[in-house]
């Protein structure tokens, strides 16, 4: 104690994790809907250290990357669960985060005071996707090969610029070797800087604390309890719920996530009939294919993330719990149900219905953001709200 007391006088680290991890007062009514922010933390420790080991192993070249990844699976000691962690945790992570925002948009925590702290979190998505993006062209599979052709390719679209970003991430005229290591590089170093950023995003929640269902400030210390150990013990009970979701898709599902084609070698000369991004690019890509002009739907996929960037200044009603606004939280559901609609459809062939049904979900998309919500800051009534987060906790219990 002598030792930790001696490095605490000279600096002071464990008197801040007291105060941040231990002493720090939270709202005594989160549910276990507040789990995902701490569950999003272990994922990306688990994906840098996973990451660090397979870059043990990996050779980012075009003529070895497909068979480095082959020996990772065979040859290296455990190599099969370090990839299958690595590659199932992408998925788990892009969840997490996604429950994560659609939990923020329930209940308001993107409105004043916390707009910096949401606006960190979409910075920390779009740092996620494009990660999650080089990630996947690393085995140099065949999806790997022509789904970097092709998203690379939307830069063109920018008018004058447009060629020159392309070559510019390509290395060259064509998505070859300087792109692969360029892609690895970036992959790599990414995950740090998300790492800095999410520290951000905690001093800012730490700023005014955390919201709560009730989507109502904290009047006072009877509203509040301390984080350790009240939180710490429901947080360690999720992750134990959702290491078991997660480590039964690395054993029992491990390619459940995956496409069959990219465990073929990369071929440029055969193009695959239907070109498929992973999952949590699905609505977003189908938003990219609604509009038949190219440079269009490039603007509305990138607008799409940047909307969420500027909610906290369209949304302004005075409530922030969709538990407090019938209207909203039927907008809420209905938002919910269009994402999972634009992802089916981004994840079939541009044709037929599913070009009509794409199409109708990306104007919704927009609609609900650009449309919906100001004319329910005008008309939605302003409830009478609790006075305070002790009364309905403590009518609850009793």
């Amino acid at each position: 104690m002598s030792i930790i007391k001696w490095i605490d006088d000279r600096l002071p680290i464990f008197t801040m994790v007291n105060h941040e991890l231990r002493e720090y007062p939270t709202p005594k009514n989160l549910s276990y809907a507040w789990n995902f922010g701490s569950l999003a933390g272990v994922m990306l420790v688990i994906m840098i250290l996973t990451g660090v080991f397979l870059a043990m192993s990996y050779t980012p070249h075009t003529a070895f990357a497909f068979d480095s990844v082959e020996r990772i699976m065979r040859e290296v000691n455990y190599g099969w669960l370090i990839r299958y962690l690595h590659m199932n945790g992408a998925s788990m992570f892009f969840i997490v985060v996604y429950v994560h925002i659609f939990r923020g948009l329930y209940y308001g925590s993107y409105k004043s005071p916390r707009e910096l702290l949401w606006m960190i979190g979409v910075v920390i998505l779009l740092l996620m996707m494009a990660t999650a993006f080089m990630g996947y062209v690393l085995p140099w599979g065949q999806m790997s090969f022509w789904g970097a052709t092709v998203i690379t390719n939307l830069f063109s679209a920018i008018p004058v610029v447009g060629e020159s970003i392309v070559e510019w991430l390509w290395g060259g005229f064509s998505v070859d070797n300087p792109t692969l290591n360029r892609f690895f590089a970036l992959h790599y170093l990414l995950p740090f800087i998300i790492a800095a950023v999410s520290v951000l995003h905690l001093v800012a929640l730490h700023q005014f604390g955390s919201n709560n269902p009730l989507g109502i400030d904290r009047k006072g210390p009877e509203d509040s309890i301390p984080f350790h150990p009240y939180y710490t013990i429901k947080d360690a009970f999720g992750l134990s719920i959702f290491f078991v979701f997660y480590l039964g898709f690395v054993f029992f599902a491990p390619n459940f996530f995956g496409e069959p084609d990219n465990y073929i070698p990369a071929d440029p000369l055969v193009t695959p009939p239907h070109i498929v991004p992973e999952w949590y690019f699905l609505p977003f890509y189908a938003i990219l294919r609604s509009i038949p002009d190219k440079l269009s739907g490039v603007i509305a996929m990138f607008s799409a993330i940047a909307v969420l960037f500027v909610l906290p200044f369209i949304d302004k009603h005075p409530v922030r719990s969709a538990k407090f606004r019938p209207y909203y939280r039927i907008a809420f559901w209905v938002l919910f149900l269009d994402c999972i609609i634009l992802g089916w459809v981004g994840a079939n062939p541009p044709e037929g219905l599913f070009v009509a049904v794409g199409q109708l979900s990306t104007a919704y998309y927009f609609f609900h953001f650009l449309v919906l919500l100001p004319l329910l800051n005008k008309y939605e009534p302003v409830p009478p709200l609790p006075m305070s987060i002790s009364n309905p906790v403590l009518k609850a219990g009793k």
